[in-house]
C-alpha cells in the first residue's frame, strides 16, 4: 500500500516542479525565498558528489543547519544519492562537538563555512582529538583565505579538501575544485564550472570580459532557481530575459577554466573613487600570526566618502595593536588599501549558517567609531 502511494505521487510530479523554498543567508540584507525544483537540487548534489569522489564508504560530518542549501542538499541529499553516512554533531554549531563527532564516527569528510573551520582550529579540544579518519571535505559559503586552506590540509589532515562556490539561488554548487587538482589550484581557486552549467564573467554593460579580468559572475543552466517566492520584481532583477542569473559576486576565470572570487558588488568599499574589494585585504590579514579572523567593511568618511575598517579577532592570548596591523600592511599592499580604522572584536554578527553579516558589522563599526549616530 505504501509503495503504491509513492508510485502514485511520483506520477503526478514533474522534474521542474518546485520542491523547496530555500531562504538566502541574508549577509548583505534581508533573506529572500529562492524557490528550487527537483531538477535543481538533484543535479547539483549529484555532480558535486561525483567530483568529490564520494561513495558508500564515506561518512560525512555536516555541522551546517539543514534549512541552508549547503547542509540540506550538498549534505543530506548528496549523501543519500551516493549511499554515504551523514553525521550531524548537534542542533547548533559547536566546534568541540564537531571534533568529537568526527573522532567518534570516524568521519572521512567534513563540511563547513570558513568561520566554522577557523573555530575548530582554535578550539581547546583540537589537539586532543584524533582526526586521522578525515580524507576530504568542502569549505564553501564565503571567501576562503589561502592560509586557512593550508592549515586545514596540514593540521586537520584533509589532504583532499576542496573549495566550492555557489549560492542558494543556484542550488548550491556553481564551481568546485577536485581532489585531483594540484594543491595550488585547490588553495587559490574555487575550481571549475560543474558539468552542464554555463558561467560567464561580465562588465557593467553585461558584456563578457577577457579571461582573467574581473567582472560579475553570471550563471545559466539546470541549477538556477525558478525564482524568488512571490516576488516577481526581485526575480526579474536577478534573472535576465536570457536566463542568466546575475550573482552579484565579482570574480575571474583563467585560461584553464579555474575561477576566483574577489568579492561582492554590495560589499565593495568605494574610497575616493577607488573600488576596493574587502576579500583581498582579509586574505592578506589572515597571514598575520596573531590574527584568528579578519573582516573588512566600509565606514563613512567626510573626505573620501568611505574608509576601510578592519575588524579583527586575535588568537587566544595574543596581543595586537592597530598600529601593528597597519605596519604589517605597509609595503605589502597598496597604501590606499591599508585600513584607516582597526577594531578588535570578540564576536562577529553571524547568520545561523555561520556567515558574517557584513552590513551589520559595518553599522556596528560606524557607531563605535562615532561616525554614525
Amino acid at each position: 500500500m505504501d509503495r503504491q502511494l509513492l508510485i502514485d505521487a511520483a506520477a503526478r510530479l514533474d522534474c521542474d516542479d518546485p520542491i523547496n523554498i530555500q531562504f538566502t543567508s541574508g549577509t548583505t540584507g534581508s533573506p529572500k525565498g529562492a524557490t528550487l525544483s527537483h531538477r535543481n537540487l538533484l543535479n547539483s548534489s549529484y555532480f558535486t558528489g561525483r567530483i568529490c569522489g564520494i561513495s558508500s564508504s564515506d561518512a560525512i560530518c555536516v555541522p551546517l543547519p539543514l534549512y541552508h542549501v549547503f547542509g540540506m542538499a550538498i549534505g543530506n541529499l548528496l549523501a543519500m544519492l551516493f549511499g554515504a553516512k551523514v553525521v550531524h554533531p548537534g542542533e547548533t554549531f559547536e566546534p568541540g562537538a564537531v571534533l568529537e563527532a568526527v573522532e567518534r564516527e570516524q568521519c572521512t569528510s567534513l563540511y563547513g563555512v570558513p568561520t566554522m573551520f577557523i573555530a575548530q582550529l582554535a578550539s581547546p579540544d583540537f589537539k586532543q582529538r584524533d582526526l586521522s579518519s578525515l580524507r576530504t571535505g568542502i569549505i564553501a559559503g564565503a571567501s576562503v583565505p589561502m592560509e586557512l586552506m593550508r592549515r586545514v590540509i596540514a593540521d586537520m589532515r584533509m589532504e583532499q579538501v576542496v573549495i566550492g562556490y555557489g549560492m542558494t539561488e543556484t542550488s548550491a554548487t556553481v564551481m568546485i575544485t577536485s581532489p585531483a587538482d594540484p594543491l595550488e589550484r585547490r588553495v587559490a581557486t574555487v575550481g571549475r564550472v560543474v558539468p552542464h552549467v554555463e558561467v560567464k564573467v561580465v562588465d557593467e554593460r553585461s558584456e563578457i570580459v577577457a579571461r582573467g579580468q574581473v567582472g560579475e559572475i553570471c550563471v545559466r543552466g539546470y541549477s538556477v532557481m525558478l525564482g524568488y517566492w512571490e516576488d516577481r520584481q526581485k526575480t526579474a532583477e536577478a534573472i535576465d530575459a536570457d536566463g542568466w542569473m546575475h550573482t552579484g559576486d565579482l570574480g575571474t576565470i583563467d585560461r584553464d577554466g579555474y575561477g576566483r572570487i574577489v568579492g561582492r558588488l554590495k560589499e565593495l568599499v568605494i574610497r575616493g573613487g577607488e573600488n576596493i574589494s574587502p576579500a583581498e585585504i582579509e586574505e592578506f590579514l589572515h597571514r598575520h600570526p596573531k590574527v584568528e579572523m579578519a573582516q573588512i567593511v566600509g565606514v563613512p568618511d567626510e573626505k573620501y566618502g568611505e574608509e576601510l575598517c578592519a575588524c579583527i579577532k586575535t588568537k587566544s592570548g595574543a596581543k595586537l595593536s592597530d598600529e601593528e596591523v597597519r605596519e604589517f600592511c605597509r609595503g605589502e599592499i597598496a597604501h590606499f588599501k591599508i585600513p584607516r580604522h582597526v577594531r578588535f572584536v570578540e564576536i562577529f554578527p553571524m547568520t545561523a549558517s555561520g556567515k558574517v553579516q557584513k552590513y551589520l558589522l559595518a553599522e556596528q563599526s560606524a557607531r563605535e567609531l562615532g561616525l554614525r549616530s
